[in-house]
């Protein structure tokens, strides 16, 4: 049920290797090398994907309805009926303050 895998045996580009406190020194100074050699390897992250949409009329929103009269037994109901047609995605998005990527292997701050 759980992983097989492991950081510690190459798979991850981030991962240092050895045991003891000078070997985790030494992996941590060879993962932080190895961060900074990779192009585009940084600790932040700058912009991400949008998950909003705008519709026909230049309106933006997560998610876009119609109200739709149903006459079911002579009773008159309304009725929302999602739009999913002719919406155009935000795209990518700068964000106000730089965050720290999920995958990057520094413990910050250790509680």
């Amino acid at each position: 049920m759980g992983v097989s895998g492991s950081k510690s045996k190459g798979f991850w580009p981030f991962s240092g290797s050895g045991s003891g406190d000078d070997a985790a020194k030494d992996g941590n100074e060879q993962s932080l090398t190895r961060a900074r050699s990779f192009p585009g390897a940084t600790p932040f992250v700058f912009t991400r994907r949008s998950s909003m949409y705008f519709d026909e009329d230049g309106d933006l929103a997560h998610e876009f309805y119609e109200e739709m009269i149903v006459t079911k037994n002579g009773r008159k109901r309304a009725k929302l009926k999602r739009i999913q047609k002719n919406l155009t995605p935000q795209g990518i998005i700068k964000l106000d303050h730089p965050c720290i990527h999920v995958d990057f292997p520094i413990i910050l701050c250790e509680a």
